[in-house]
């Protein structure tokens, strides 16, 4: 394995009823609270009444911050940072899925940075010398991970770019994770996040080393979770075991821990993150788009890791293939299961409707340095068209 520095600060909550039994002692210490939220789910679904309940009971001031998108965008943030900075927020309590989180940790630098947040933080990596708003978190959907690292997705409107880094000072200081507030996620919602999950750990599995090595090994047993539990929990969406499974799935697929040692491709994310900053399509479905064509196009850099995949994550037997053969077959597997669990195959499928724009978005995507082979842009458009 390569050589590696661990750090995780955030400080899981996990299972039913955590919400009640440890969010008051959580928000102690603040006064006034930033509740931020999605466009109304945690209101249909009583997450809200129940949280701002809790608030209210414990004597805090609460500033509502409503609205955040899927693909949060730069201006929803900057929103947000003036709102925390003329209101005095001393916590951002954030509800919802992987875009509110991002979105509450992107809140919290812009408040604070005092120079332009998206040129020193988001178009370049910066550092973050001076002290943040603490960020709280409560899960609501299993998919993104971004309850314990410090990663925030923002999309810039104006200049058509989906970017973010992780930076460890921005993870939140506790996550709330009930499995049964993901009970009420739609099937195409709960697939679409899982598959997120899914992309996550297949781009750092898909990177070198390739020798032995414990972060592989965690890779796959996560992959054939995620697989086995979707199943279950679209056979059953109020099965808790699964649903706390995947929740659990998520959290450890982007915590940094299987990132220990590995290189990570990180490229079909970037391809995705400018489908969606031109598209605005949903994330974990643009990513199931992809990722079959785009390891059809790499796999023979990768051979033999894209082989043990089929072997040890979809349990085909080797026999008379040929180690080709097989990483074909394990692909193979891949886009059937994307088919099973009802996530799209098409870019058409993602609401693109002309393909006059796909060559500006693959000049547009940016060089993973830890993929097998690098693609240059007319590959990416390639990949595009293909998947058109």
């Amino acid at each position: 394995m390569n050589n590696f520095i661990y750090e995780n600060s955030t400080k899981v909550y996990f299972g039913a009823g955590c919400v009640k039994e440890f969010l008051t002692s959580l928000v102690k210490e603040f006064d006034i609270v930033m509740l931020a939220y999605g466009q109304g789910s945690v209101k249909r679904n009583g997450i809200y009444d129940e949280v701002t309940g809790l608030l209210m009971k414990a004597g805090k001031t609460v500033v509502e911050f409503p609205g955040i998108m899927p693909n949060p965008t730069y201006g929803k943030v900057l929103e947000g940072a003036w709102l925390a900075r003329s209101s005095g927020v001393q916590l951002i309590l954030g509800m919802g899925g992987g875009s509110v989180m991002d979105c509450c940790k992107a809140v919290s630098l812009a408040a604070c940075c005092g120079e332009d947040p998206w040129m020193n933080y988001w178009e370049k990596k910066g550092i973050i010398d001076f002290t943040l708003i603490p960020v709280g978190v409560i899960a609501t959907l299993a998919g993104t991970g971004s309850e314990c690292n410090g990663a925030a997705v923002i999309t810039n409107e104006e200049k058509k770019i989906k970017t973010g880094y992780d930076y460890p000072v921005c993870n939140p200081r506790f996550a709330l994770m009930d499995p049964s507030y993901t009970f009420s996620v739609p099937k195409r919602q709960m697939a679409a996040g899982a598959f997120d999950s899914f992309s996550h750990i297949m781009e750092i599995y898909f990177s070198e080393p390739d020798e032995q090595n414990v972060s592989d090994e965690i890779s796959e047993a996560l992959m054939r979770s995620l697989i086995r539990n979707i199943r279950i929990a679209f056979e059953n969406p109020m099965d808790y075991t699964a649903r706390s499974n995947l929740f659990w799935d998520s959290a450890l697929s982007e915590n940094r821990l299987i990132k220990m040692g590995k290189r990570c491709d990180f490229a079909c994310h970037l391809m995705a993150h400018q489908l969606g900053a031109y598209t605005d399509c949903n994330h974990g479905e643009a990513m199931a788009v992809l990722h079959p064509a785009y390891y059809r196009h790499i796999y023979g850099s990768g051979l033999k890791k894209f082989a043990r995949f089929a072997r040890k994550v979809w349990g085909i037997r080797q026999e008379d293939k040929t180690d080709a053969e097989l990483a074909k077959a394990g692909i193979g597997a891949l886009s059937a299961f994307i088919g099973e669990i009802g996530l799209p195959k098409t870019l058409r499928e993602l609401g693109m409707e002309e393909e006059k724009e796909l060559k500006k978005i693959a000049d547009s995507c940016h060089y993973s340095p830890g993929s097998y082979r690098r693609t240059l842009p007319p590959e990416i458009l390639e990949i595009f068209r293909e998947c058109y």
